[in-house]
């Protein structure tokens, strides 16, 4: 087959052609123009990692606003398990004892409580009293050394407070959430804060653990107790008058009575009684027992008529 002689443009000239060549450079030029109107657009915008690198002064406005306006969270109202395997290896067993039911009177608290029999530990100072005046009264003791408020609230709505209904319950906490954390206890989750809680936040904690308990057992009354004086932080010291004041505001005198026993355990001058308390001046003695065990004997047994 033959082929067509080429005819170079550079030889001939052509009007049309000239014409069409000339609309396709103006066409490629153009073209060219837009492209390179369009790349920047696309090739220089950062992305949202590089914006937020290129624009610290958006970032350190408003971050800091928000952190400063963001409410507190009041701890003493969330609910919470203490750390270790020993605090989980209680709670299971005092689970399974409210599983059995068969029982009439709950003791709900914190060490002072559970010094009662040592609950969690070995502690047992008014054992002696305990199997006297409670023990014939179906009475449990589901106190736990170092509680706070957010601790008792977490036992409780994790199988405490489920399987049984108790004619009544004596509950006395919030001392741990009052005064300062000066040390660390990582075992137990608690690092040095400073002050653990003020005293409206401990009084909503309280007030959270009586709601708690009106829930998981409407039918029971409660002897609801001041928190106990204590004279080894003097933070602690100031705020449990304060926070024993607004407690009394929740008696009713139909579920919950307030029952404060600050003068039971203190003199004239409202010093501590000695011999009411170790040496650490915090936990009672059995001595201190005693006194608590005469106490509340008259006002418990008129819970339960």
């Amino acid at each position: 087959m033959n082929s067509l002689p080429f005819v170079s443009p550079m030889k001939k000239s052509c009007p049309v052609r000239n014409k069409i060549l000339t609309l396709l450079a103006l066409a490629l030029t153009s073209g060219l123009r837009l492209l390179a109107a369009d790349v920047p657009a696309t090739s220089t915008a950062p992305t949202p990692a590089a914006a937020a690198t290129t624009a610290p002064a958006a970032t350190t406005t408003t971050t800091p606003a928000a952190t400063s306006d963001a409410p507190k969270v009041n701890t003493a109202i969330v609910p919470a398990p203490q750390r270790g395997a020993n605090y989980l290896t209680v709670h299971q067993r005092l689970v399974e004892q409210a599983k059995k039911g068969d029982i009439d009177v709950l003791f709900v608290g914190d060490s002072i409580t559970d010094f009662w029999i040592g609950v969690s530990s070995p502690q047992q100072r008014g054992k002696e009293v305990w199997d006297k005046y409670f023990a014939p009264l179906k009475a449990a003791d589901f106190g736990y050394n170092a509680d706070r408020t957010q601790n008792v609230l977490w036992r409780l709505q994790n199988g405490e407070g489920q399987g049984f209904s108790p004619k009544a319950i004596v509950l006395m906490i919030g001392t741990n959430n009052t005064g300062v954390q000066t040390r660390a206890n990582p075992a137990r989750g608690l690092p040095a804060q400073g002050v653990r809680n003020t005293v409206p936040e401990t009084v909503e904690g309280v007030t959270a653990v009586v709601k708690e308990l009106r829930k998981d057992f409407p039918a029971a009354k409660i002897l609801f107790l001041a928190i106990f004086p204590r004279n080894d932080d003097d933070l602690a010291k100031a705020q449990i008058p304060l926070v024993n004041k607004e407690l009394a505001k929740l008696d009713d005198q139909k579920n919950i009575f307030f029952l404060d026993l600050t003068k039971n355990f203190t003199d004239a001058d409202g010093n501590l009684i000695p011999e009411a308390f170790q040496p650490d001046h915090l936990h009672p003695s059995p001595k201190g027992y005693q006194i608590w065990a005469d106490a509340i004997q008259e006002p418990l047994a008129k819970l339960l008529k």
